[in-house]
């Protein structure tokens, strides 16, 4: 049996389009992330650190380097997702339930005023938790090697 190649997973007739679809999302916010860390590096003064927020939660205090480490582990994720690897799919789920985590101080905060922030982080949420439930279920689960 021969390991897995890229090609492979795209021509992979098996692979749901729920996966595809949740591979494509950490794509596009690793590609976010790693942009915002090449453009930080370059000229550090170009962006505020506060662009990371919304997909760093707080982390992006730390700087380019938490961009880049948090841009390459979404790239790793959905490389695992592309090829069906069941702890690309567990670290999806640990992913997504983290960020819901961070983002209950948003909501509590933004609930104080009905606001566009509110539901915003709201959305934030939902998004994040339909990612979980349809990775957790059983018949997406059988489907990863």
């Amino acid at each position: 049996m021969r390991p897995a190649t890229l090609s492979d997973a795209a021509s992979n007739d098996e692979r749901p389009a729920g996966i595809t679809a949740v591979a494509i999302t950490f794509v596009a916010a690793s590609l976010y992330l790693l942009v915002l860390g090449l453009i930080k590096l370059r000229n550090p003064e170009a962006i505020p650190l506060s662009l990371g927020d919304p997909l760093l939660h707080g982390l992006e205090t730390y700087g380019p380097y938490m961009f880049l480490l948090a841009a390459g582990l979404g790239i790793i994720v959905a490389l695992g997702l592309f090829l069906m690897k069941n702890a690309a799919r567990r670290a999806a789920i640990a992913i997504n339930v983290a960020g819901m985590v961070m983002l209950l101080p948003t909501v509590s905060d933004a609930a104080t005023d009905i606001s566009p922030r509110f539901f915003i982080a709201g959305a934030m949420i939902v998004v994040r938790m339909m990612i979980v439930w349809y990775l957790w279920q059983r018949w997406t689960a059988e489907k990863f090697s």
